[in-house]
């Protein structure tokens, strides 16, 4: 690896006990899994974390309990930091880097969805004036589809271009390539990760990071093969192994994300709590597991 943020990320699943308190076992072990599995890093509270199910300390805790036990170093974690206001979103960041994380993946503040370039321009400006550290490094959160608001182009290029050595990288789960190609082309400097696999050879071919993909929670060492082909530029074995990739991900697609996800751990572990979901998000249903063992890549 170098100093570039590249590989693939899973936006770790947060598995909840039948009183909807975070698991701490199951959390533990199904991050030491992603990463024997091939995940360069993990990012808790992404939205397949069930992120803003979670308060602040809740959030700092998980983070500490997952490099107090040795599931991973702090240096392969990237936490979700975005919240609406600056205060919190500040803190999350700081706590990160007071740890030694390798980065923070940020939301914009997403209530204010009339919110101008302009605008998200000075938000950021202020919150990295607010953690005031030259460890900060921030992935931007792109998911307009659920924030209401998020990063143009233009925008991205600004920022990187102001804040070189801390706007670094951004997810882009808008699921349009016609975006993910326009930030490559606006922000060369920033490492771009698709938020699902099916356009990481694309991104990768354009000098994109990686991928950061709920799916690398079910089927990582598949995706971690198909990054390492497109690093190598092995194209028969990309042609060999996309198809497989590709419909691993529809199944996950299929069974909603979270509940598919977690009906496969569940499955696979033996362990009904992982069915469990917060509220307002319902239990997963233990039939959806079927359809994403079936396709998950086996090597």
């Amino acid at each position: 690896m170098t100093d570039r943020l590249s590989g693939i990320v899973t936006p770790l699943l947060t598995p909840f006990n039948d009183d909807l308190t975070v698991a701490d076992d199951l959390y533990v072990d199904h991050a030491r899994h992603c990463l024997a599995q091939g995940s360069h890093y993990l990012s808790p509270f992404g939205t397949t974390s069930e992120a803003l199910s979670h308060s602040v300390a809740e959030r700092m805790r998980l983070v500490e309990l997952l490099i107090d036990s040795g599931a991973a170093r702090a240096d392969q974690l990237m936490p979700g930091t975005g919240l609406c206001n600056l205060e919190e979103t500040a803190a999350l960041c700081r706590h990160a880097v007071d740890l030694g994380c390798r980065a923070v993946m940020t939301l914009p503040p997403f209530f204010f969805v009339t919110a101008s370039d302009e605008g998200l321009y000075r938000y950021f400006s202020a919150l990295i004036e607010k953690v005031g550290s030259d460890a900060l490094t921030i992935c931007l959160y792109h998911i307009p589809q659920y924030a209401g608001i998020g990063f143009t182009p233009a925008l991205a290029a600004r920022l990187s271009e102001a804040f070189p050595e801390v706007v670094t990288a951004l997810k882009d789960s808008s699921g349009d390539w016609d975006n993910t190609r326009a930030v490559i082309e606006a922000a060369p400097s920033i490492s771009v990760f698709p938020g699902s696999e099916g356009a990481m050879l694309e991104a990768m071919a354009l000098g994109g990071g990686g991928c950061i993909s709920a799916s690398c929670n079910s089927n990582a060492a598949g995706i971690r093969r198909l990054y390492d082909l497109a690093r190598a530029n092995d194209t028969a074995g990309m042609d060999a192994l996309k198809p497989q990739i590709d419909a691993h991900r529809a199944a996950v697609f299929s069974g909603g994300l979270i509940p598919g996800l977690k009906a496969l751990k569940a499955e696979e572990t033996g362990d009904a709590r992982w069915l469990n979901l917060r509220p307002p998000l319902l239990n997963a249903a233990p039939e959806l597991a079927a359809p994403l063992a079936e396709t998950v890549w086996r090597g």
